[in-house]
This record gives C-alpha cells, structure tokens and sequence, in this order.
C-alpha cells in the first residue's frame, strides 16, 4: 500500500527534491561512492558522523519520538562514517556513508513512487525508510548481503519520522565495485544488480536505462565537420561528439550526463586522483544556487535550518571501499575536506566533525 501521511507529512513530502549518486574506481583500483545532496534545506545538527560498532538502535520508531519499538532493537555489528545526525539520546541515522567492510551507499528521493506497506511481512523486520542505511552499514559487509537482506529480512514500513515518511530508494556498492538499486515500487521492492553505477531520482532505475537509448549516438570523439548544400563546414569548437547531451537539472537529464561520464571520463591512477576527478563529476549534476525554484517548497520539520526557495547542492560527499576514507564539499566552500574511519574505530562513542565550513581562499601574494 502506498503510504499514508498527515496532512503535515503530505506537504513535506511533496517537496521536490533532487540527487544524483554515483559509483566510480581508480586506476590502482579503489573503489568510490559519492551522491551530491540537492535540497532546499538541511536538518540541524547534520555533519560528517561516526557510528561506532555496539551502537544500538531501533529500525522502527525512535526514543526522541518516544516510540521507539523493542521488537526492532538491533546492536550495530560494524562501524560507518558518513553524513547524518545524532537522534536524542546519541543514535547516528546517516544519509549515507561507509562502513569497515567498505560497503559504501545511501539514500536518495523517490518522489511519487515510492511506496511503503502499513505493516511487515511474517516474520521480518520493521524498517523506516530513513533508518534503512544505518541499519545496512551497522550489519551488513556487501552488497549481496543488502541484496538477501531485503529480499529475506526487512520490510519497509510507513511511520512517520519527525511528522514525515520521506519517499525515497537507495544505491549501495563495495569492494567489488558492484552498485545495486534498490526501489520499494506499489509491486513490491525491486533490487536492481550490477547497475551502470548511477542513480538520479524519479522515475526508477529501470526507466532511466531504457532512456539511455535515446542517446545512443554520444561519443567523446569530435565530429570532423559537416557538408551541407555541396559546401563543407570544418569543424570550430571542441565538444561536438556530446552534442544533444541535456544540460538540465532534471533527474533523466542528470542520470544521463553522469552515465556519459561515467564511460568516458578519465579514472586517476591514485585515490587522491581519482577522488579529485569524481568530485568534479558530481559538479555536472549540481544544482546553482538559483536556478531551480521550488514550486512547493514543504513545510519544514523541526530540524530543519537554512531554508530556501530553492533546490541547490548542499553538499557533495564520496567514499572510498578500500581507504575508509570520505571527501566532501559544501556549496559554500569547494576546499576538499576529509576524514577518515579507520583512525576512530577504537572509540566507543560516536563522534561528529563539521560539514560546513566558511569558504577559505589561498592569497599567494602573502
């Protein structure tokens, strides 16, 4: 059934929202995830977030709403890092994120299709969609483990979190650079496997492959020139193999331009490369400040902070399978930041570090 919110909910939900995620890989073979987060706002208290391994949590309702439900209560067999928050009394919920094991993954929306049953199946776990990628990264090590965990173990359930049931579908990948998609569609959860590596938002993954072949003539190759009317043109500019890319910020027009990148550009022969060259991937698909107005822009939640009318790319955050490590940049400040899971494994507690920092400039005339 396809779920039911409060009028409050409802409006939230119809907020428009854009993503785009991306798997990619290294010359040296390391392994990345990364997604740019386009919205009109941020939840309070969001920052780059450890999850300790022993953290414990319920899959279904939370102490903060005082609803936590004993049945779902789990004990996370593995640590993560990655964008989230910290529910009262210290639970990590990520957005996305790696874990020790190096399975990478994360949330995206999936407006108007997203569809979530009232209640488990017999004998599964009850899962809020939001709750869905800590609970991956706290048990599982790769993704045919997320893959038998849906289809097996888990159902998702429609109970609202912070007054809301985001609609949305998720991609994951590891260390065998495999990336999955995985869609809760009105005919049941989909598990989409050995994907081109890119996800948008709506409509599903399936849809946006076959709108793949609509351009099938892409190529990174120049075109000579042209003959028209017994005159030939030489060619004047670089670029012409793309033409008829979309340049919009569409969700089919974004899952093309990142699956024509994907195939054609340059990996890096080093992590640090090859971080530096997705991260300028994940630009292709962001969103300007500006240029994507919201028609409904929702009401916000009692986390939420910085409003605004429009969709723009909050953040872009990637990680590596191999180096626990995740790299990010905020709209304001494109400076690289960085940090690392291995280094915090031994800690107990979870910890935070900024997301957002003010924009830096380096004077070489000093």
């Amino acid at each position: 059934m396809i779920y039911q919110t409060p009028d409050l909910a409802k409006r939230a939900l119809a907020a428009p929202s854009g993503c785009s995620a991306l798997s990619w890989s290294a010359e040296d073979g390391s392994h990345f995830w990364g997604r740019n987060l386009d919205f009109n706002r941020l939840a309070e208290g969001t920052a780059m977030t450890f999850s300790p391994r022993g953290t414990v949590y319920h899959t279904r309702g939370c102490e903060l709403e005082h609803s936590a439900d004993a049945a779902t209560r789990r004990t996370a067999r593995f640590a993560s890092l990655g964008v989230g928050i910290l529910l009262p009394p210290a639970v990590p919920v990520l957005y996305e994120g790696v874990n020790e094991r190096g399975l990478m993954g994360g949330q995206l929306y999936y407006r108007g299709f997203a569809s979530y049953a009232d209640e488990a199946r017999p004998g599964t776990l009850a899962v809020q969609p939001p709750f869905f990628v800590s609970h991956c990264l706290s048990q599982c090590e790769t993704v045919g483990e997320v893959a038998r965990l849906i289809e097996k173990d888990v159902s998702f359930v429609s109970v609202p979190l912070l007054g809301a049931v985001p609609p949305l579908h998720w991609s994951f990948s590891d260390r065998t650079g495999e990336t999955i998609v995985v869609e809760p569609d009105a005919d049941g959860v989909r598990v989409y496997r050995n994907t081109i590596g890119v996800m948008t938002n709506s409509p599903g993954y399936g849809w946006h492959r076959t709108n793949l072949l609509n351009y099938a003539g892409l190529r990174d190759l120049d075109y000579d020139g042209a003959s028209l009317g017994g005159e030939k043109q030489p060619q004047c500019f670089s670029g012409s193999g793309a033409q008829g890319l979309p340049g919009d910020w569409s969700s089919p027009s974004r899952f093309v331009r990142l699956a024509f990148l994907r195939q054609h550009a340059a990996q890096g022969r080093t992590e640090e490369e090859a971080a530096v060259r997705m991260l300028r991937l994940m630009e292709s698909a962001a969103f300007p400040l500006g240029a994507v107005r919201v028609s409904e822009p929702g009401e916000p939640t009692a986390l939420d902070a910085g409003v605004v009318p429009f969709d723009y790319t909050v953040y872009t955050a990637i990680y590596c399978a191999e180096s626990l490590r995740a790299y990010w940049t905020t709209y304001d400040s494109p400076r690289v930041r960085s940090a690392g899971l291995a280094p915090l494994l031994g800690r107990a507690a979870p910890a935070q570090f900024p997301l957002a920092h003010p924009a830096d400039f380096l004077d070489l005339t000093e």
